[in-house]
């Protein structure tokens, strides 16, 4: 049985969510033959069982009767005559998506939808890159680069609306868009992948960041960040403003609003619990409640309404590309664990500086983790986060951000609760690198 197959093989992929749990049971929900033949490409959505809960997954799968070598790594099984494979890995099969795209064609429930007025190149071939986590994305020649989302929640995903909704604004600092696949999940329109510009002349931004801290790392004693090689400030800048420009953007586009004091409070509240739920697994974090306490404290204090609207939600150095000219934002779907009713609701702007700020203290102090001569890198790591946070936030202001005094308690607030979640998520997932968010509550 197909489904048997399936199930055998999707608990091993890294997409996977449910990894580590045993899977109850596995059934294809929808059945799309794309293109028959010998090789055969179906278009699938299983639903997956695991502790009493559902998750849906898409699927594209390859059949051929006899297997190439060079598609062995993908190989599933066999199912009656046919060697099932994920076809992703098949630019003979994928090229299907840009064919349909450019058209605009529609397989069944599949649909394809383009930008207006773009044209698509449907002569080149695609090739898995293999750093995506939670989603496949496929590279077409140094033109387009199609995010497949594995795991499906019905609706219209984020990124689309956002990055089509500045798209359409010309807005700079994003990835042009070129088109989309959706489908309907129950009766709801729901994004299946979009395809944007590949961006083949640049550089991811924790990349660059790292450069710039090995470099200091490697200097001479004594020498500042500012004197090193590869200083990163003058870009931490420009990122800095490119975000503000983003934002400006973004609450141009979509609905804007403000949370009005009591609101603010709830937020504080909100704050807390995640921080007791993070104490009760993570007793490291016990001695430094007294400072989240006091932060959280602050922001219950406020007087004054604080302005929301949509942001990026997952908002560090992994999501920003450098290019020739300048900074590229991408990845606005927000945090693909959360509902998409909270991706899409309205926050502060400052939570996505609080999570670019925590991302420079990362850059700094990772590469310490296990390091024989952490301890007396420790202060370069320190002058290093501090220059380029300091450079960012100035940049930010320099772009038409704004960072008031009632601002800065609630900034504090946010990046000390994003910390507190990445004190969990190294406790589980890295426990070596523990050491980096915790640094956080010893500098507040």
């Amino acid at each position: 049985m197909l489904d048997e197959l399936l199930a055998a093989w999707i608990g091993h992929q890294r997409w996977f969510g449910g990894k580590g749990r045993p899977i109850d049971s596995l059934s294809i929900e929808s059945d799309a033959t794309i293109e028959a033949g010998d090789p055969c490409l179906r278009h699938l959505i299983v639903a997956v069982w695991q502790e009493g809960s559902r998750e849906r997954y898409q699927l594209l799968l390859g059949m051929r009767r006899q297997l190439p070598d060079t598609l062995q790594h993908a190989l599933i099984g066999r199912h009656e005559q046919w060697q099932v494979y994920d076809a992703v890995h098949d630019p003979e099969l994928t090229h299907w998506i840009l064919e349909s795209m450019a058209s605009g064609a529609g397989q069944g429930e599949v649909r394809f939808r383009h930008m207006p007025g773009v044209e698509i190149d449907t002569s080149i071939r695609s090739m898995v890159l293999g750093a995506e986590q939670s989603n496949t994305s496929l590279v077409f020649g140094e033109g387009y680069i199609c995010k497949l989302f594995r795991r499906l929640i019905p609706g219209v995903n984020p990124e689309l609306e956002i990055i089509t909704a500045l798209a359409d604004r010309h807005a700079p600092h994003i990835a042009q868009p070129y088109g989309w696949i959706e489908t309907g999940l129950d009766g709801t329109p729901t994004t299946l992948a979009i395809m944007q510009e590949f961006l083949s002349n640049s550089t991811d931004g924790w990349d660059l960041a790292l450069t710039s801290v090995r470099d200091l790392y490697n200097s001479l004693p004594g020498l500042a960040a500012a004197e090193a090689g590869g200083d990163f400030a003058a870009e931490a800048c420009r990122l800095g403003a490119a975000t503000a420009r983003v934002h400006h953007e973004l609450a141009q586009a979509f609905p804007t609003g403000t949370v009005e004091t009591h609101e603010v409070k709830r937020m504080a509240e909100g704050f807390r619990r995640k921080l007791g739920r993070a104490v009760a697994e993570v007793p490291e974090l016990r001695e430094h409640v007294g400072v989240l306490e006091a932060a959280y404290h602050q922001v219950e204090d406020l007087t004054t309404e604080v302005p929301v609207q949509r942001v990026h939600g997952d908002y560090h150095l992994g999501q920003v590309m450098r290019t020739t000219s300048d900074w590229v934002v991408l990845d606005f779907e927000g945090e693909p664990g959360q509902p998409l009713a909270e991706r899409r609701a309205l926050s502060s702007p400052l939570r996505d500086v609080a999570g670019m700020l925590r991302s420079f203290d990362y850059a700094a102090r990772h590469l310490l983790a296990g390091h024989a001569e952490a301890a007396k890198l420790e202060p370069k790591a320190e002058q290093w986060a501090e220059r380029n946070r300091a450079a960012f936030l100035d940049g930010y202001v320099q772009g038409g951000g704004t960072i008031t005094t009632g601002d800065a308690a609630l900034l504090r607030a946010f990046e000390l609760s994003k910390a507190v979640y990445e004190v969990v998520y190294e406790s589980r997932n890295r426990p070596s690198w523990i050491s980096i968010p915790l640094a956080a509550f010893r500098h507040a």
